[in-house]
């Protein structure tokens, strides 16, 4: 099964978007050599937390430096652009990167309303009314012929050879059942969504109709994960992204504070229970525990792919946890291939 990665360019605190947005070039070189097979990159804007404003800026400057993984929105918040514009913008990365790019295409702003308004500059399609509508825009666009008209009428590049694959995102029912009833690729974001995966997934192969972008629903499963040798010290690397999301909830977003910070930090009652209900990290523990978390997932939903995120305070840790998943779903899968312990 196919684990990739999802990047937010997160800024810790004391240190520059530019420090972060060095930090997701290593992040995914790391990637691509541990063989993930994809790496996406969030749009979120106005977030002192978040370095990743422009997914087709960041990823060109990613794909560049990597040669295999695939490269992706996760995703594009859909109401702040232009189908055009993103239209176009995707079709030149896979000009540029041919067989490597993906568009996810999320209906959330990814910001607060005023952020919004700055970016679309009016008022008109911020609603669930224009949504699939500009969802047929960008997929005519990008050579899916279901809307021959708008296609006749404007391309997003001259001659192209190749398109990138369309996912639609979402942490609800609807962008799942958006995208099975336009054959779309899915993600599930269930490392911030507050649905049951599992029904959410059945809303989506409920409504999948066939399509001429896909035959057959394909689903994917967004979720959190952090890894280490003890479970010790993945609770400890662990603790700034509760602080990152209790401040996130609260409406007061800052910078990634450090493990060190992090551990002399008092939760209230209130914010244990927050964190328990919706954790800021899904799975933290040993490789083993989390591969076996993951499982259990995979399990209940049925997704084809997994697509892993993770806050860390350095890259450092966010690539030592990725090979140590790397290394147990390696294991994992080749056990339940063979039927004995791989290397054992």
């Amino acid at each position: 099964m196919p684990l990739s990665v999802l990047d937010l360019a997160t800024v810790g605190s004391g240190r520059t978007s530019a420090d972060a947005l060095a930090d997701s070039a290593r992040l995914v070189e790391a990637a691509d050599a541990l063989g993930f097979t994809r790496f996406w990159v969030a749009e979120h804007h106005n977030m002192p937390s978040v370095a990743s404003t422009s997914p087709a800026v960041l990823i060109a400057h990613l794909a560049a430096k990597t040669s295999q993984i695939r490269l992706g929105s996760g995703g594009v918040m859909l109401p702040n652009h232009a189908p055009f514009v993103v239209a176009e913008q995707f079709a030149l990365l896979e000009a540029l990167h041919p067989g490597r790019i993906d568009l996810g295409i999320g209906r959330a702003p990814g910001t607060d309303q005023m952020t919004a308004m700055a970016l679309r500059r009016q008022a008109d399609g911020l609603g669930v009314e224009e949504f699939p509508q500009h969802v047929l825009e960008v997929l005519a666009l990008l050579g899916d012929n279901r809307t021959p008209d708008r296609a006749m009428r404007l391309v997003a590049t001259p001659a192209p050879s190749s398109f990138p694959d369309v996912w639609l995102l979402g942490s609800s029912g609807y962008s799942a059942q958006l995208a099975g009833m336009l054959g779309l690729r899915y993600s599930y974001a269930h490392h911030f969504g507050n649905e049951d995966p599992a029904a959410v997934m059945r809303l989506y192969r409920a409504n999948f109709q066939p399509s001429p972008a896909l035959e057959e629903p394909y689903a994917m499963l967004a979720t959190s994960a952090l890894t280490a040798d003890t479970v010790e010290e993945a609770e400890y690397l662990a603790g700034p992204a509760k602080v990152m999301a209790l401040s996130l909830r609260s409406g007061r977003p800052a910078p990634i504070v450090s493990p060190e910070e992090a551990a002399k930090r008092m939760f209230s009652d209130q914010e244990q229970l927050m964190l328990e209900h919706l954790p800021a990290i899904k799975a933290v523990g040993t490789p083993d525990q989390v591969t076996a978390r993951l499982e259990e997932l995979v399990e209940l939903t049925g997704a084809q792919e997994l697509m892993i995120t993770g806050t860390t305070y350095d890259v450092g840790s966010r690539i030592d946890s990725l090979a140590h998943l790397a290394g147990a779903w390696g294991r994992s899968q080749a056990e339940a291939q063979t039927g004995a312990p791989a290397g054992r």
